[in-house]
């Protein structure tokens, strides 16, 4: 979600990012049309067809592109702050800002548009990240490895032990009277209501998660971080055979960790292990073999609608958001509950190719989306050119 200008851009970052923001889309729209936070999604959609695309998504896109990402900030506050420092200006100044606009951004969307919201959280963990900016890249690399691998690792196999120990019944999420509850109030609550609605399942989700989330988006962060410092998009032509071995490499690592769940008995902590570590290896892969394809122009050409995207990531995912809330609340069209799996995964295609026609013929005339205009105007303090 950086801002910068024309020239200055890395093709294969807003390809991603783009990209990034198809992924988010699908998992997103599960919350958007069903009470997703609270249920068993294998036994709440009985439908063959739903279950099949839902376990589709859970391996290939649930918990893969929320760390591709958050890499991707990690990327994008690097850049920021080479540019801003080569202007003489404040990097911490600009950088308090922007996370500053972020947070009030994201916490307005979490409480009026949609509880789900990465935004804030994003915010607040920049504000750690701060405090490693200053890191050359390798030693930010294997930090940011290093606070993953280890909690993650330890949280792991306390899960595991956990479950030695406890009932299956005490270890899990899911709860069909919450989920009953907020379907009822999100397919005809007032907005009043929904609003208080949302506010309880955001605080459940961030407040009440942010521990997981130090752990599993701030060393994101880093790695991206110390990618960038060691410009390895900026010299992605140069190392295409690296960018390809670790696509092939990390897809079927990835892959095999995300179908854990799906070969053995499903537990809580088989659960963790999938989205966790199999997750961030498909978000590798996916960064890995965008910055490998770019190096072809057939396979740019094939990517490039997806940059326009990307260009414009914060004002898109925003009107997702927007969106999906009229159309599935009480003080919308109030569709929650009512749609299928299948019919989410066609609205979501439907609705991002729209976003891809629309972002192509904005980028044409516009510097910069109308969200990321606001955000560069407050980061720097001052009003910039809009139209080209």
């Amino acid at each position: 979600m950086s801002s910068v200008t024309e020239k200055e851009r890395i093709i294969s970052l807003d390809i991603m990012r783009g990209f990034a923001i198809l992924g988010i889309f699908l998992v997103n729209m599960l919350s958007f049309h069903s009470p997703f936070l609270y249920i068993d999604p294998l036994s709440w959609w009985t439908d063959s067809s739903d279950q099949t695309v839902y376990s589709v998504i859970d391996v290939l896109v649930q918990a893969s592109f929320y760390p591709l990402f958050a890499l991707l900030f990690g990327y994008s506050v690097i850049m920021l702050r080479e540019r801003v420092l080569k202007k003489e200006l404040s990097f911490n100044v600009i950088a308090v800002r922007r996370f500053s606009f972020l947070l009030l951004l994201g916490l307005g969307h979490a409480f009026f548009l949609w509880f789900g919201d990465i935004l804030a959280m994003y915010a607040v963990l920049a504000f750690i990240f701060l405090l490693f900016v200053k890191m050359n890249g390798k030693n930010m690399l294997i930090t940011g490895l290093v606070i993953y691998i280890i909690p993650n690792l330890l949280l792991c196999l306390l899960l595991f032990a956990a479950e030695l120990i406890f009932p299956p019944d005490d270890l899990t999420l899911y709860d069909n009277s919450l989920a009953e509850e907020a379907a009822a109030v999100y397919h005809t609550g007032t907005f009043t209501e929904i609003t208080s609605e949302r506010i309880k399942d955001w605080y459940a989700n961030n407040v009440g998660g942010f521990p997981v989330m130090l752990i599993s988006i701030l060393p994101l962060f880093l790695i991206g971080g110390g990618a960038a410092k060691l410009k390895l998009l900026e010299n992605a032509g140069q190392r295409r055979s690296l960018f390809r071995n670790m696509a092939i490499i990390t897809f079927v690592l990835g892959l095999v960790i995300k179908l854990l769940p799906y070969i053995m008995n499903r537990s809580l902590a088989l659960d963790y292990v999938q989205d966790t570590f199999g997750g961030p290896l498909l978000a590798v892969a996916y960064g890995s073999f965008i910055a490998w394809a770019v190096g072809s122009m057939h396979l740019l050409k094939l990517l490039k609608p997806l940059a326009y995207i990307g260009k414009m990531s914060l004002s898109n995912y925003l009107f997702q958001s927007l969106l999906c809330s009229i159309l599935f609340y009480g003080y919308g069209f109030g569709l929650f509950g009512e749609i299928s799996v299948v019919t989410g995964t066609v609205l979501v295609i439907i609705i991002f190719f729209i976003q891809l026609l629309f972002s192509r013929f904005y980028a044409k005339r516009f510097l910069y989306g109308p969200v990321e205009w606001v955000w560069r105007s407050f980061t720097y303090w001052e009003i910039p050119k809009m139209k080209k």
